[in-house]
Parts: C-alpha cells; sequence; structure tokens
C-alpha cells in the first residue's frame, strides 16, 4: 500500500501541472467588456476608501449622539502659605482636600442632530462611492474601446502594408525584365514607406492602449479582447434625473448641510452641566459636600450662536441651487449624447451602403485602366489611400459612436457586479 505523504506529495504536484496547464490558457481568453468592467471594479483601491470613509461616518454617528464625558477634579483649596499653619492641610479651618465629578447635560434633541450629522456623512460618502463606481465603470469601457480601435487600425494598416509590399516586389520585377516604368516603382515605395511610417505611430498608440487598459484590469497588456457589445441597441432609459450618481452625490451633500444647520439651530439652546464635590477637612473640622449648576450665558446669542445658523443655513440654499443647475446640465448633456450617438449610428450605415462600396469601385476602376494603359499608377496609389483614409475613418467614427453608448450604458453603477460598499 502506498504511503500517504507519498500519495499527497503527488496530488500536489499534479495540481500544480494542472495550474501550469490552465493558468495560460485562462491569459490568452478573450477579454470581454463587461469582464473588463468587472475586473477593474474588483480591484479598485478608491472604492475600498469610499466605504471606509461611510464607515468612519457610521462610528462617528454613534460617539456623536453620547452624552460628554464627565470631569473628575482634584483639588486642594485654601493651603496657607504663612503663619504658623502654613503648608499644614489640617490646622487650618478653612483647608480642604476635595474630589469633584462635574457632568454636561446636552438636550437630546441636540445630541440626535449631532448623530444625524455624521449619519448624513455616511450617507454622502456612499453616494460618492456609487459615484466614483460609475465613472470607473466609464474609464474602464473607454479604455477597452479605445484599445479595440488600435487593434483594428495597426490591423488595418499591416493589410495595406501586405498589399503594397506585393506591389513593389511586382515592379520590380517588371523593371527586372525590362518592363514597367522606374517612376511607378519609386511612387510604390513612396507609398509603401508612408504606410510603414504609419504603422510605427499605430504600434506606439496600441501599446499604450494597452497598458492602459491593463492598469484598470490587472490583467497582462497582450491579452487578446472579445467581439464589442451590440453598441447598436439602445443605452439604459432614465427614469429619473435625480437617481444619476453626481447628482445623487450632491443631493446627500445638501442632507449633510442640513443637517449642520440643524446641529446650529441646537446649540442655541447652551448646555446645563451639573457638579458635586465632597471636601475633607482636619479631624477637629467637619466635611462638606458642594453642589453646583453651571450653564453659559451667550450673551451676545445675535453675532454668534444665530450668525453660524445663518452661515449653515446660506450652505444649504448654495448647494441647492448647485444640484439644480447640476440637473438641468446634465439632463442637457444626457440628451446631447443620445442624439449623437444615434446620428454616429446613421453615419455608419450611410459609410457602409454608400461611401464604402464607392472607394472600392474607384480602387477596382483605377486599377483596370492602369492595366488597360489608360492611367499611371498613381491614380492606383491614390485611389487606396483614399480608400485606407476611409477606412480609419469609419473606425474613429465607430469608436466614438461606440463611445457615446458607454457613456448612456454605464451611467449608473453596476450593481451586479458583486463590488459591496
Amino acid at each position: 500500500m502506498e504511503h500517504p505523504s507519498l500519495f499527497l506529495a503527488r496530488a500536489v504536484l499534479a495540481f500544480a501541472g494542472l495550474l501550469a496547464v490552465i493558468t495560460p490558457a485562462a491569459a490568452d481568453e478573450p477579454l470581454s467588456l463587461s469582464a473588463a468592467v468587472h475586473a477593474a471594479l474588483a480591484r479598485s483601491r478608491s472604492l475600498d476608501a469610499s466605504s471606509a470613509a461611510a464607515q468612519g461616518a457610521r462610528e462617528m454617528a454613534v460617539a456623536a449622539a453620547q452624552r460628554p464625558d464627565p470631569v473628575l477634579r482634584l483639588s486642594l483649596d485654601n493651603l496657607p502659605v504663612d503663619g504658623p499653619e502654613r503648608f499644614s492641610t489640617t490646622r487650618d479651618f478653612m483647608t480642604m482636600r476635595s474630589i469633584a465629578l462635574m457632568q454636561t447635560w446636552p438636550n437630546a434633541d441636540k445630541r440626535r442632530a449631532r448623530g444625524e450629522r455624521f449619519e448624513r456623512e455616511a450617507e454622502a460618502a456612499l453616494s460618492e462611492r456609487a459615484q466614483r463606481l460609475a465613472l470607473l465603470q466609464t474609464e474602464v469601457a473607454q479604455a477597452w474601446l479605445e484599445r479595440r480601435l488600435q487593434e483594428q487600425r495597426w490591423l488595418l494598416l499591416q493589410a495595406q502594408i501586405t498589399e503594397a509590399r506585393v506591389l513593389v516586389q511586382t515592379l520590380d520585377a517588371s523593371l527586372r525584365g525590362g518592363r514597367g516604368s522606374t517612376a511607378d516603382a519609386l511612387s510604390a515605395r513612396e507609398a509603401l514607406a508612408q504606410l510603414e511610417q504609419g504603422l510605427i505611430g499605430a504600434q506606439a498608440e496600441r501599446a499604450n492602449a494597452r497598458l492602459t487598459l491593463a492598469r484598470f484590469t490587472g490583467g497582462t497588456p497582450d491579452q487578446p479582447l472579445a467581439d464589442a457589445p451590440p453598441f447598436q441597441s439602445s443605452p439604459t432609459a432614465i427614469a429619473a434625473w435625480d437617481r444619476l450618481p453626481d447628482l445623487a452625490a450632491l443631493q446627500a451633500r445638501e442632507a449633510v448641510a442640513r443637517a449642520e444647520a440643524e446641529v446650529a439651530r441646537q446649540e442655541l439652546q447652551p448646555d446645563w452641566s451639573t457638579e458635586i464635590m465632597f471636601s475633607q477637612r482636619g479631624s477637629q473640622f467637619s466635611n462638606m459636600v458642594s453642589i453646583g449648576v453651571s450653564v453659559p450665558l451667550q450673551w451676545d446669542k445675535p453675532q454668534r450662536q444665530q450668525r453660524e445658523l445663518a452661515a449653515r443655513l446660506s450652505r444649504v440654499n448654495e448647494l441647492e441651487a448647485e444640484r439644480e443647475e447640476r440637473t438641468r446640465e446634465r439632463a442637457l448633456q444626457v440628451q446631447r449624447w443620445r442624439q449623437e450617438w444615434q446620428a454616429g449610428l446613421d453615419r455608419l450605415a450611410f459609410l457602409d451602403a454608400q461611401r464604402q462600396p464607392l472607394a472600392a469601385r474607384r480602387v477596382d476602376a483605377a486599377l483596370a485602366a492602369y492595366r488597360g494603359g489608360r492611367e499611371g499608377l498613381g491614380a492606383v496609389l491614390q485611389a487606396r489611400r483614399d480608400a485606407l483614409n476611409l477606412a480609419l475613418e469609419c473606425l474613429a467614427l465607430e469608436r466614438d459612436t461606440a463611445g457615446l453608448w458607454a457613456q448612456l450604458e454605464y451611467l449608473f453603477p453596476d450593481t451586479a457586479t458583486g463590488v459591496k460598499p
């Protein structure tokens, strides 16, 4: 029978071999846009910061609603410093060793208002977390779409370079055979050089796009991308404008300001304090107990407490006006995005149905005329350059249209990501 430790060692080695096989396959798995968004949200530390801020505010809400700690005071009163009883704590009848306990008593409404203020802070932190979540979703989606554009641009230039190289080889062979034109061969080489120069820039932008996306997702820069989502479908509809994360965050900040104003209103009522003190004297004298009550004298309330309340109320009005103005701006912005997205779809459809077929026919016509001796190679190269520019224009327009779709689709935080607040 096999020894248990040997069996365990073999099992560990087998599992390690299985991981070695699985890990490269996982790295080569195409990365979809939604998977990139979920991966970025799962590793975002800014979301953890907002969650920590909310938890801290909740803890402060409990602490702020409590009464202040009592104050313990120890004192030596009326100690003589001259005469026959100097520095004696027992011979003079006025000398006392005292211990006192003082407690401040803010009313229940004031303590409730102080706790509510931090509760609103916690809600504001969660609102800002939702705002960060929606913004991060959009940034990752834009990074994924940008990388897709750069990948497609790079592939398009590669295909054009392959065709240009075939043309250069064909013309060189014609020259060696005593046919063709030196000017045509040079023109073809110049066109190839221009494409190769454009490829250098495309490679750099492709590498930057890969690094940007990998920074969000934590994956490898060369992980392939999956197919693009159907950005022709209508994005998420907006049921209520105030549910937009940035507007909800402003509304939460307004609630914090209202809570602070309520605290200032409660501060118009002073906090009373009570104190009890036990004083011990010499053995020949009786001990004493003192009881006291103190209250702050708000003698300048119109210039202090009421001014502070007015300042807090002005802050509420400021945030309310800012939120209303921002709501109008956001409504207009989202409506414009939707119109521009629809216009982008229409332009793409027009390019696909009208301009791209015309560009392809122009290339074919120029090539046929060149082969028939009716046109020079320059017309063919120009037609190909125009077709390439049109293809790049289509890619850029598709990227812009998909970007508008992402802006609209990720206006709200994705609650299905599994990222906990």
